[in-house]
């Protein structure tokens, strides 16, 4: 799969993989600061953005698009920056291709599997996200404001509201209003998405130490929790975690200042 990038400044190499319901749009004022010391690319992951979509999305099929990535580009080694589904699509890629691995940073989401989690599970949150993109009767939208107005009787945070807008795009060939995810493919692979590389996955590879890691927490975000420090240091014994005090999961969104700080420290 060709996947859709973004590419600003030159240097040494250093890979963006966005999260769930993102794409390399959200990360362009925090890749134009990265340009200054290295060549950057904001990759859109398939059935994101303007990638091509596919029938299947799993972590095998996303560590397989960023190897295909990395070779039609000719990154011989770069740093690798995941978020949330990035993060772990980063982590499965970098645990199989640690030659092709420089600095692993991994952005609010920690290697385990939360679909075990019992109360605010991420797998509820995202479900409810889902079925209510599914809803949505685009030939009636006349605006994003009308999403908007739709999501609202279904989503009450308006942080996550604003953040799925950002997909929302025009047809021109229909002039009809779309979302410009693979909203009904990332549902039937929700599992996996949310659940995927764990500590299960991952056992085999343990310690991982071949590259340094650094993972970067919102500290209003509840993706990792004081007791994941433990199972992270089970796997990365000499990963770094550095705290990003006000910001919740989409932390580079929210407070982009402290987040490039903490992704300058190791970059």
């Amino acid at each position: 799969m060709e996947l859709f990038y973004r590419k600003e400044g030159s240097g040494s190499p250093l890979v963006v993989v966005h999260g769930l319901y993102g794409s390399s749009d959200n990360w362009m004022n925090i890749g134009k600061r990265l340009a200054e010391k290295h060549t950057v690319y904001m990759l859109d992951q398939r059935n994101h953005g303007r990638s091509p979509f596919s029938a299947s999305h799993t972590y095998n099929d996303m560590r397989a698009d960023l190897l295909e990535f990395f070779d039609r580009h000719n990154i011989e080694k770069a740093t690798l920056l995941g978020h949330s589904m990035g993060g772990k699509t980063a982590m499965w890629f970098a645990a199989d291709y640690p030659e092709r691995v420089e600095k692993l940073v991994i952005a609010d989401i920690a290697p385990k599997d939360y679909l075990l989690l019992k109360e605010d599970s991420q797998f509820h949150l995202h479900r409810n996200i889902l079925l209510a993109m599914q809803e949505i009767d685009f030939s009636q939208v006349k605006s994003r404001t009308d999403v908007d107005d739709f999501l609202a009787e279904k989503l009450d945070d308006a942080r996550i509201r604003q953040f799925l807008l950002k997909n929302v795009e025009k047809n021109k060939a229909t002039k009809l209003y779309q979302w410009r995810v693979n909203v009904e493919v990332l549902y039937d692979h929700l599992d996996e998405i949310v659940g995927g590389v764990n500590l299960s996955w991952l056992d085999d590879r343990t310690p991982i130490t071949a590259y340094p890691v650094i993972f970067i927490r919102g500290m209003l975000s509840r993706y990792i929790l004081p007791e994941d420090e433990a199972l992270i240091k089970s796997i990365y014994p000499e990963a770094k975690i550095v705290d990003i005090p006000g910001a919740g999961h989409w932390l580079h969104a929210e407070q982009p200042k402290k987040f490039m700080e903490a992704v300058m420290l190791c970059c």
